[in-house]
This record gives structure tokens, sequence and C-alpha cells, in this order.
């Protein structure tokens, strides 16, 4: 008969390889680490705002959800730090996020909802913001999670909501891809432009196109560019946009990130349908690829002034 104690060694033994075994199979996935909570105030503007702004009206705050963060928002912020027994600040961060955040799933409705989609457009997914928690929310939500290794459940909870909001920067600091992100996969991202710093993303007419920053949008209509637009943006970039077959805004409309400008097409100097992005800092033209893939990937971007100016033609 084997003793106790060594029959007890042998388990832990086996129990250890076979536990090694997995880890080395992949079989247990790390942790993923939640970025931190943006840090928004009176000033700020952008989805992260608006989000927060739809967040106070599902508490009972009449303010609209216009993405700039004013005197009402800092008011009903206050007071819903108070009700909460928060610090009494009128900045919403790392102590009042979680309190403000609602869990939604699909069939749910209302304001809390209106605050996943803006969220959830903020990173790209060109959703119709209802308020309706249905399948094309549920769709992207379950998307986002798999593409940040989250539970894949479809519900927007509070590690859900940290990602949506912490991911891509907060407050005026925001920056959205410029067409839907389902529509191409992160290489489209990386392709060299034919002549000149710029970038060409091949999509059929009609696709949406998104303000990449916040700024004021100014229509271009010319032979070289088509219909189009010059977004003078908060970051100190030019932004343009060419192509279109649509304007969506008016010219000199003031735009959040992720606002919806229009749809792509194939306007002007054109071979086919596709969007044209070129990025003007420092008074040159800048490579859109680190900043593009940058914002994919949910990480704040490089400034416009330290993108590169050459490297990405082909």
């Amino acid at each position: 008969m084997i003793p106790v104690t060594r029959f007890s060694r042998a388990w832990i033994a086996v129990a250890t390889v076979c536990v090694a075994a997995l880890l080395s199979f992949g079989l247990t996935p790390p942790a993923v680490a939640a970025p931190s909570w943006p840090v928004i105030s009176n000033g700020s503007s952008g989805p992260d705002v608006a989000s927060a702004q739809f967040l106070l009206r599902s508490h009972g705050h009449d303010i609209a959800a216009d993405g700039q963060f004013g005197p009402a928002t800092e008011g009903a912020t206050r007071s819903f730090q108070q009700s909460r027994g928060y610090g009494v600040d009128g900045i919403i961060g790392a102590e009042t996020w979680p309190g403000l955040i609602v869990t939604v799933r699909q069939g749910d409705s209302g304001d809390a909802v209106a605050a996943a989609q803006t969220a959830l457009n903020k990173h790209g997914y060109g959703l119709a913001v209802d308020g309706q928690f249905g399948p094309a929310t549920a769709s992207a939500a379950t998307a986002f999670q798999s593409a940040k290794g989250l539970a894949v459940d479809g519900i927007i909870g509070p590690q859900t909501w940290q990602n949506l909001l912490g991911q891509g920067g907060g407050g005026g600091g925001s920056y959205s891809l410029p067409i839907p992100r389902g529509t191409l996969s992160r290489g489209y991202y990386n392709a060299p432009h034919h002549t000149y710093p710029a970038l060409d993303l091949p999509v059929g007419t009609g696709t949406p196109v998104y303000a990449v920053h916040s700024g004021v949008a100014t229509r271009v209509s010319n032979d070289r560019c088509g219909l189009g637009y010059s977004l003078a943006g908060d970051d100190g970039a030019t932004y343009f946009y060419c192509h279109l077959s649509a304007y969506g805004v008016g010219s000199g409309a003031r735009v959040n990130a992720g606002a919806h400008l229009g749809s792509s097409g194939n306007t002007g100097n054109s071979t086919g349908p596709h969007l044209h992005l070129e990025v003007i800092a420092g008074g040159a033209q800048r490579c859109p690829q680190p900043a593009m893939l940058a914002i994919y990937d949910g990480v704040s971007p490089p400034s416009p002034g330290s993108l590169p100016t050459s490297g990405c033609v082909g």
C-alpha cells in the first residue's frame, strides 16, 4: 500500500504537470488589462462626452446629448456625484464612470442604449443611435468584444464599457476610423498610396464616411477631388476626404469624431469607388497610415505633426 504522503505528493506532481500542459497549449487565456477610464470635464467634446450625456439622461438628468461638455453637463455631473456620495467636482473620471454606466443587452431601449451605440460608433461600427438594442447593436457588441479579447456575450457590462470608453482616448482627444470598422480589414489601413502621402480605401459607393476627429467640416467640389470635405481638426491637422457620392453635413458644420460626413463614391479624378484620405499638418502632407492603424487597434494615435512625410508611397 502506498503511504498517504507519497500518494499525495504523486497526485500533486501529476496536477502540476497537467496545469503546465494546459498553459503551454494556451487553454487558459491571459487576463485582458482594461484601459483607464477617460477623464472628461467642462470644455471636452466628442463621443465619450455624448455617451456620458446619454448616461446622465438615463439617470434622470434632462440635458442634451450633443457631445459638448458645457455648464449643463457639468451641473448634471455634480448632481449625480452628490446623489452617489462621490467627490463633487463636475469631472467624469475613474470614480464617476463605474456608477454612471448601465448594463444593456439585446431587447433593451432608452438613453443607456444610445450611449452604448455612440461608444461603439467611436470604434467605427456605424450604428444608428436610436436607443434600440437590436440585432445590429448586438452584432457590433460581440464583434468589439471578440476584437478586444473579452467574453463574447453581446452584453455591454462594466468590462465592455470600460474598453469601449477607455480605448482610443477620451474627450477632445477621441478619434474614429473614417469608415465602418467591419468594412475593411486592418491591412488596408497600411496600404501605400500611389504617388504622395495619402490613403485610398477601396469601398463601394454609399459606404458611410466618418469624421476622424472633431472639428469644422467644409464642403469641397472640384475636378480632382470630386465631392468631398476639408475637415479642420481640433488636433491642428486638416483632413481631406475625396470622391464622395453624397454630402452628409453642411459646409461650416462643427462635427465630433465619428460624425457621419457623407457617403463614399467615385466622383472627381477617380478610377473606381473608394475613399481618398489626406492628412495635412505642419504645412506638409503626412502619411495617414500610422494614425489609422493606431485607431484600428484602439490606441491613441500619434500626433498629426509627428506623422511621417514619406515612406507610404508604393
